[in-house]
């Protein structure tokens, strides 16, 4: 990306691919630490100017899925959530709404009746979010119960322990069997990055959700010390793009977890666009996984049109 982001983009129709796991193992290789680290770290030194800049910071607004993922989480604050989710910024209309609303299940009645008239989406967490260590006959039934109340789409996370102990057929079996609990709800496979142990653990991981019927793969749950890097995002970004050459489908990405400012929600972006071009550049497929990201980004904004800064109190609280 230099001076331009692109914002438009269209889904091409799913293509038909042999879904098994073998075909997942077969596109695995090693990933060459040193050389991705080195490449995520120059696109990451890229500036934009400020016509770019403008477009960029309002372009990632619209790809945030606004999250609260507490276990002190009220009506009342989710109820603002979404208010904010639709109007960023009361004062600028051009500002964008963002993508979605990330909540527990259990919110989400709230949500449907707060986010009504709007085309913001409604995403929940699922599956024993965030460790995923229970029965994969609950996660199914949670899935469905949660579609059911109105999530428009499911971020389900991985069973680690059995993907490091090599049990990949398991991880996999419990994705398809999410992916069609879901019916007509996307599904987002977090694979919780900062466990996996190495970049190879994450580009196979990314290639058995996808192959598995994930329609984004994340990174993480943001409930780990390690969340979402560049290098890490990378990673996944060229297994949706081998992907994606292989087989023709294509495959939506969300980092989330320690994105908290403009500049480094910029820096994604350029990554973005670098790696996998204008198509992947809109919301449909990419997603920012943020809870304090959008109010620095609407500082930005506000230095960019007025010269200065607004004080961080001049923005509600996400």
């Amino acid at each position: 990306m230099t001076e331009q982001l692109v914002t438009h983009g269209s889904t091409l129709p799913p293509v038909a691919f042999r879904r098994s796991l073998a075909d997942a193992l077969e596109m695995m290789h090693g990933v060459d630490a040193v050389s991705l680290e080195e490449r995520a770290a120059s696109l990451a030194k890229r500036s934009l100017k400020k016509e770019a800049k403008v477009q960029g910071l309002n372009l990632a607004i619209s790809m945030i899925d606004l999250t609260t993922l507490e276990g002190k989480d009220t009506r009342g604050k989710v109820w603002a959530l979404c208010q904010k989710a639709m109007r960023p910024d009361p004062s600028d209309r051009d500002v964008p709404h963002v993508a979605a609303v990330c909540v527990y299940p259990t919110m989400i009645g709230f949500v449907k009746e707060a986010l009504i008239g709007s085309d913001v989406k409604i995403a929940a967490v699922a599956t024993g979010f965030p460790s995923g260590q229970t029965f994969t006959e609950i996660k199914v039934a949670e899935t469905r119960q949660t579609v059911a109340a109105g999530a428009d789409e499911i971020d389900m996370v991985i069973d680690r322990g059995a993907f490091l102990s090599g049990d990949y057929q398991k991880v996999f079996d419990e994705i398809g069997d999410v992916k069609e609990a879901c019916g007509p709800a996307h599904l987002k496979v977090i694979l919780e990055t900062g466990e996996l142990a190495n970049y190879d653990q994450v580009r196979r991981a990314s290639l058995i959700a996808m192959f598995a019927g994930a329609d984004f793969i994340k990174t993480s749950t943001g409930k780990v010390g390690t969340n979402a890097t560049l290098p890490v995002t990378l990673v996944m970004l060229e297994a949706i793009r081998d992907f994606h050459h292989a087989t023709g489908k294509k495959i939506g990405m969300k980092p989330a977890g320690g994105i908290s400012n403009a500049k480094l929600a910029l820096a994604y972006l350029v990554l973005l666009y670098e790696t996998m071009g204008s198509e992947w550049m809109n919301p449909d497929m990419f997603r920012f996984g943020a809870s304090t990201l959008l109010n620095d980004i609407l500082m930005q904004l506000r230095k960019e049109k007025t010269g200065a800064y607004q004080s961080g109190d001049y923005f509600t609280m996400d």
